[in-house]
């Protein structure tokens, strides 16, 4: 038996067992049927913002760039400054697509509420901790959603919007997942090739996510110890979720394609931080490590890292019996030599361009298939890097741990869970004395 067929047959029980979801997600992909918040059509759809850093910004002139019928109507931020300096950067780049008047402007933990009053669809790309929760809150609303990753930072998370990629499939709305790989047209005909045979059988993965700390902001005087921490939630883990899920998950998504959306049994990693110690850099770790492991011995070979001065790299290989794949390169090298010659457009453009034609058509359309699962092994992988422990795949699913304090519990006046030291520093989790699972 193929490598790849023990391993789907090896998971299999476990894999249906726990992403339900994921099927009714492929089917509803394709599912033509009415749907609720905008009426199909050529009219405007109004657009809501839910963050306003610059992923969010960005998903925000990606959807008008492709649509010149989306209207941008109202943004929120956890500060009043960010949405308005942001609603404002839109306004000088799209004039004729952005009516955001100081009233639509709100601010705060529940400022995702007040949004969600005036739009048709949403973009959030904010701290991922709040991701599932206003994914759902959105859908509970009758409005569409573009949802970044990761897509939940514990177990916890996941169920959560578990359920919201169900009440989207009941109510037809669309939910689509930026990990905008999927709609990358080179990274479509690589991996068709792939699963065509083009490399023979997978034999292991290695990803790569090397680069310089992401997005620091310093201490503003006069905030309080959770503003500044929401202010720089990337380097906090009760807010982002560490490096695992907010960077590698693009890379893992990318593994499970290749692997025919087959989670991994188990998996060990290592990991710590070295040098980025500054309170500036939070509790995350600078480094991790994280192998995946499937039954017939094929592997999953996963790396991040947050240092500066460092050798960077970002990449997805994989390896087989008869050939390997650049997956990011599109080419594929070994007894069959490819490269991919079609057209290039932004994956960016391209995960807003089926969003909002599925809108236009009455379809509705979701990334269930594969969000969910593919940030769930991202948790996975962190967990072992902060316990020190492997982890299998039927404890986390089966978990319903959380990174304190819950999402829909946050509020302004709350102390956060993690406090500076002596130093100024962050204390971090200590592998092999953490325990979460």
């Amino acid at each position: 038996m193929k490598r790849q067929a023990r391993d789907r047959q090896a998971s299999r029980r476990d894999f249906l067992k726990t992403s339900a979801v994921a099927a009714s997600g492929a089917a509803l992909a394709n599912l033509a049927a009415p749907i609720g918040a905008y009426a199909q059509g050529a009219g405007t759809i109004k657009l809501g913002m839910i963050g306003a850093g610059g992923r969010c910004t960005g998903a925000a002139m990606d959807a008008m760039t492709v649509d010149p019928g989306v209207k941008l109507v109202a943004v929120c931020d956890m500060f009043m400054d960010r949405a308005k300096g942001k609603r404002d950067h839109l306004k000088s780049k799209k004039p004729d697509q952005v009516d955001v008047p100081d009233d639509r402007c709100f601010d705060g933990f529940d400022g995702y509420k007040e949004v969600l009053k005036h739009v048709d669809a949403v973009c959030i790309a904010n701290a991922a901790k709040f991701h599932p929760l206003h994914a759902k809150a959105a859908i509970e609303a009758g409005k569409h959603v573009f949802v970044e990753k990761p897509h939940g930072i514990d177990p916890y998370g996941i169920k959560m919007l578990e359920d919201a990629l169900k009440l989207a499939a009941e109510k037809k709305l669309c939910i689509v997942s930026g990990l905008q790989s999927r709609f990358d047209p080179g990274y479509k005909e690589t991996m068709q090739r792939i699963h065509d045979g083009a490399i023979g059988d997978i034999v292991a993965i290695e990803e790569n996510f090397l680069r310089a700390p992401y997005v620091l902001y310093r201490r503003a005087p006069g905030l309080t110890e959770v503003q500044y921490q929401v202010s720089n939630q990337y380097h906090f883990t009760w807010l982002s979720g560490d490096d695992v899920p907010q960077s590698l998950v693009h890379n893992i998504d990318r593994s499970l394609w290749a692997m025919k959306e087959v989670p991994p049994p188990t998996c060990h990693g290592l990991g710590g931080r070295s040098s980025m110690t500054d309170e500036i850099y939070g509790n995350v770790f600078d480094h991790h490590s994280v192998v995946y492991v499937y039954p017939s011995g094929v592997r999953i070979y996963a790396f991040t890292r947050t240092t500066t001065g460092c050798y960077g790299e970002v990449s997805s290989l994989i390896f087989g019996t008869k050939g390997r794949a650049n997956l990011m390169g599109c080419t594929i090298d070994g007894e069959t030599k490819w490269h991919y010659t079609g057209p290039k457009p932004s994956p960016y453009h391209e995960e807003h361009r089926a969003l909002f034609g599925a809108i236009r058509k009455g379809e509705a359309i979701s990334s269930g298939h594969h969000m969910a699962r593919s940030t769930l092994v991202t948790i996975m992988g962190q967990i072992s890097c902060y316990t020190g422990k492997a982890v299998t795949w039927d404890q986390v699913t089966k978990s319903d741990f959380c990174f304190l304090p819950k999402p829909e519990d946050c509020r302004a006046d709350m102390e956060p869970p993690t406090q500076p030291g002596p130093t100024g520093s962050y204390p971090v989790y200590i592998p092999g004395q953490s325990k979460l699972l």
